[in-house]
């Protein structure tokens, strides 16, 4: 029976989508979030527009621009948003956190695991074969990411502008994303086709959530400034109370201040999707902060990658090695711990304030010719900031040693030749070619992967 007609209890009226299988759906969407985020949104797409009819595709690029522009990982913005849509706030926040539940589950016990048996040599081996089909993986999403947006000459030259900004002048993401998202909009309001959305096909049967707003607008869709003023009044403090008590308590040099302030910045400066997000974090904590090394960043994605939920998750790693090894009087496993969960609220928190402030007034904009060329241009953009990341995780990964180039304006990273890492080198080629030529799944891959690491380490390879 076609559930979106018939009232059920606990059904929204108009969609008739009870909060109870809402549940159920968000939480299979949550298991099988696996292969980043544009593998999380692939599995979004397929149950809730092909599969459901929830929502519609024109409906589901809409909300899905919009939290490609803000800060943070796009795909639990996403869910949010169109669990927001279909359920209000509670749907909002159970769409939102099922998404990350089962990441944060996993990757806190693997950083157990790494903590603890991190210097083991079967545990470096199986993180020296993730890596390379990490490196791998990254490769393919600026392929991936660069098909779906760099469809005609000028947006491909906004991303090789976005990449040499960003990787030899060190210009801040912010600054591109703005600047990509002014051409963009100027582009589209002067008539230029290059910034003029794609035509997607809809399906032939109304989704549930437009047949429910053809009939009636419900009110939490309505934008409403005061409203708004109370939500973000109640998520400002949410995300920000805990910081102020660290810092008051603590001081801005304790390592969970420092975790506190560091993930509360990032949330607000890092644009352009999780892997924006991770080429900031890595260069922070590596190069700054010297919370862990460059190889153990690179171990901590490999995590995020064999792991369901947001690959944004890396960060909850990140905050665990960082309190860790500086403790502050705890034990250091309960240390990590807590540092590991503090990052993860300061990181998704502020995101639930972006949509449910946000969403109703982005409902009026659908259409939006200047918006949706603004959008378009960011992802160009972004695909310059991918490639970015893969070029450092490369050097990270191919070669044992690097130096830096500051030569102003000029500011990057120079491999050491006679440094290069020829099992991992040999381990990358391997997964590149299962994943372009054999088009092996992602899991396939990082299985096999981890068992070459594990094979060379026993040979005396590695």
């Amino acid at each position: 029976m076609d559930t979106r007609i018939i009232e059920t209890k606990g059904a929204d009226v108009g969609h008739g989508i009870s909060f109870h299988e809402a549940f159920r759906v968000w939480l299979r969407v949550a298991l099988l979030s696996f292969g980043g985020p544009a593998g999380q949104i692939a599995v979004m797409h397929r149950i809730l527009v092909e599969e459901k009819n929830w929502i519609s595709e024109g409906r589901f690029l809409h909300a899905l621009n919009y939290c490609m522009l803000l800060p943070g990982p796009e795909a639990q913005q996403l869910a949010t948003y169109i669990g927001w849509l279909m359920h209000r706030t509670a749907g909002g926040l159970m769409a939102g956190g099922l998404f990350i539940l089962p990441g944060i589950i996993a990757i806190m016990g693997l950083s157990y695991i790494y903590a603890i048996f991190g210097n083991v040599s079967f545990v470096e081996a199986l993180f020296f074969g993730l890596k390379a089909a990490v490196l791998a993986i990254v490769v393919e999403a600026v392929v991936r990411v660069g098909k779906r947006a760099l469809k005609n000459n000028i947006m491909i030259g906004l991303a090789a502008l976005a990449f040499v900004a960003i990787f030899f002048f060190n210009v801040p993401f912010p600054i591109i994303i703005i600047a990509a998202g002014i051409i963009g909009y100027v582009g589209a309001k002067s008539g230029r086709s290059e910034f003029a959305p794609p035509a997607h096909g809809h399906g032939s049967n109304t989704a549930a959530i437009d047949s429910m707003l053809g009939e009636a607008v419900p009110d939490h869709i309505r934008p409403n400034t005061a409203r708004a003023i109370r939500v973000g009044l109640v998520w400002l403090a949410l995300w920000l109370v805990p910081v102020i008590a660290l810092l008051l308590a603590f001081g801005e040099a304790n390592v969970f201040s420092q975790i506190a302030l560091f993930f509360s910045k990032m949330a607000m400066v890092t644009f352009g999707g999780a892997y924006a997000v991770l080429a900031y974090v890595a260069q922070q904590a590596v190069e700054h902060y010297h919370w862990l090394s460059a190889r153990e960043m690179l171990d901590g994605l490999g995590m995020a990658e064999t792991t369901p939920g947001p690959l944004i998750m890396v960060l909850q790693f990140v905050g665990f090695m960082a309190a860790f090894r500086d403790p502050s009087g705890l034990s250091p496993l309960l240390a990590g711990t807590l540092g590991g969960l503090l990052a993860t609220w300061v990181t998704f928190t502020p995101c639930f304030l972006w949509i449910f402030v946000g969403a109703p007034y982005v409902e009026l904009l659908r259409g939006n010719k200047g918006l949706a060329g603004a959008l378009g241009a960011i992802t160009a953009a972004v695909v310059g900031v991918i490639l970015n990341l893969s070029i450092w995780f490369a050097l990270h990964t191919l070669f044992r040693e690097t130096y830096p180039v500051n030569a102003f304006p000029l500011s990057f990273d120079m491999p050491v030749l006679r440094s290069i890492d020829v099992p991992a080198l040999v381990l990358s080629i391997a997964a590149a070619t299962a994943i372009f030529r054999f088009k092996l799944g992602m899991l396939t891959v990082l299985a096999g992967s981890c068992a070459a690491g594990v094979v060379l380490r026993l040979m005396g390879v590695i």
